[in-house]
């Protein structure tokens, strides 16, 4: 082991010196690579074709600039990036994110994460992920139109359904997708439904696909609580962000009788003892794109806290569902001490390393986002698979598959975890599983 760890390190190093100054990719790869050493001791074949050095340099890296004209007439321009990073079990899969905070570092970190959890959602599919520079928010529809536009005029050129298909991310909706679809179909002049998921059902998206992140971390958790002779009812939960995957947690989890008591967005959080009501949620994010803060002209009885943390709610189950990082050791520190008892990652890496070490050491149950918020791009991939047939699945049907997927991949993780001496960790269970099938697939390819 002493050999195999001091691989481990020099791995690092070098992921470190040649991707300088990218410290969310950093934090991704370490985060697999402390977790692997067993693996390796196991496996040496791995070490011998240097399938982790592979793994942590994407297969592709495309940059590029994006004009577009706002609603004066003036000029904008942004950066646009899209990183194939493993395409060993399939076409690249992984969605697109506008945010100004976007950055090489983030889509490869995004991208790094990507391979692995669509690697353990069993479907056949590789990783990658990509983006822009550019915030949605405040836009019109025809400024966003435009960008959409501008943004697929490049990327079309390097995507396709045996290529690489993109889904929705951070600030890529429903909206943002019809615009991009549209215009990679006016330069192609194929109507080929595969190259995108996360469309509208009227013209070749899945059902369920809008919900599938939020209820797939839901089922999740209850396969979590059902192993430790628990359930979700009469749960108290708290779910931060108030997006997509948020939204759809926090419906899945009323549903199964939890009542979720708090949400956020970027400017702070809203908190009811009794409990949300998703409709008004609803009625704010996805039709008035408005802040979270108006939640309490509808009800007064609720409290809004301004740039507070919303951590501080007491609950039994955490659903951190906004953005990377946004979980820290303090935060982890007050869960544990207010006797949260599960904490599932809607969104991708939300936990920072010190605050997942808190939750595992206190014998929180921990789900990575690799393994937890994967129903998304496995309800993706179930869209592909309807595009291929020219088929159409019905919103129960879909759900049902999404429920399974969710349930095999937790007892994968959950039974690798135990075969490795760490029961009950599913950090581990995740990582090694999603290793073992893209490093297996890839020695059966060869050194390419």
């Amino acid at each position: 082991m002493k050999v195999v760890n001091e691989r481990l390190e020099k791995i690092f190093a070098h992921v470190v010196k040649h991707n300088f100054g990218e410290l969310e990719f950093h934090q991704a790869v370490k985060e697999v690579i402390e977790t692997l050493g067993p693996v390796l001791h196991k496996h040496p074949e791995y070490m011998d074709q240097k399938i982790i050095e592979r793994i942590c340099e994407p297969e592709r890296q495309i940059i590029f600039r994006v004009p577009w004209q706002d609603d004066r007439g003036e000029v904008q321009i942004n950066r646009g990036f899209r990183v194939g990073f493993n395409s060993t079990l399939g076409p690249y899969k992984g969605g697109l994110r506008f945010h100004p905070s976007v950055h090489l570092g983030t889509i490869k970190f995004l991208g790094f994460e990507q391979t692995f959890k669509n690697a353990l959602s069993g479907m056949p599919i590789g990783g990658a992920k990509g983006g822009a520079d550019f915030d949605p928010k405040g836009k019109s529809d025809s400024e966003v139109m435009r960008f959409c536009q501008s943004f697929m005029t490049e990327l079309y050129r390097h995507i396709g359904e045996f290529t690489d298909v993109p889904a929705g991310d951070i600030g890529v909706g429903a909206r943002e997708i019809g615009y991009l679809f549209g215009q990679y179909k006016r330069i192609t002049n194929r109507y080929e439904s595969g190259v995108l998921t996360g469309k509208s059902p009227l013209w070749g998206g899945a059902l369920v696909r809008r919900e599938a992140t939020g209820y797939g971390a839901v089922y999740f958790a209850q396969e979590m609580l059902k192993v430790r002779g628990d359930s979700l009812e009469g749960k108290t939960c708290v779910v931060s962000g108030s997006g997509n995957v948020a939204i759809y947690a926090i419906e899945k989890l009323q549903m199964l009788g939890s009542t979720v008591v708090a949400c956020s967005d970027s400017n702070g959080f809203i908190s009811d003892p009794k409990g949300l009501n998703l409709d008004t949620i609803k009625q704010l994010k996805e039709i008035d794109r408005a802040r979270i803060s108006t939640y309490i002209k509808y009800h007064p009885q609720a409290t809004y806290v301004e740039a507070g943390n919303i951590w501080d709610v007491p609950c039994d189950l955490a659903f951190p569902c906004a953005t990377q990082n946004e979980l820290d050791a303090t935060s982890a520190a007050t869960l544990v001490s207010n006797g949260c008892k599960a904490v599932i990652e809607g969104a991708n890496m939300p936990v920072t390393p010190d605050g997942a070490k808190i939750f595992i050491d206190a014998g929180v149950a921990f789900a990575p986002g690799k393994a937890a918020n994967a129903g998304g791009v496995a309800t993706s991939a179930l869209e592909m698979q309807q595009n291929a047939s020219r088929d159409t699945w019905t919103f129960e049907h879909t759900e049902k598959r999404l429920q399974v997927i969710m349930q095999n991949i937790h007892n994968n993780c959950y039974q690798t975890a135990a075969e490795y001496d760490s029961p009950g960790n599913y950090v581990i269970g995740a990582n090694v599983v999603g290793f073992k099938r893209v490093a297996d697939a890839m020695i059966a390819f060869g050194v390419i």
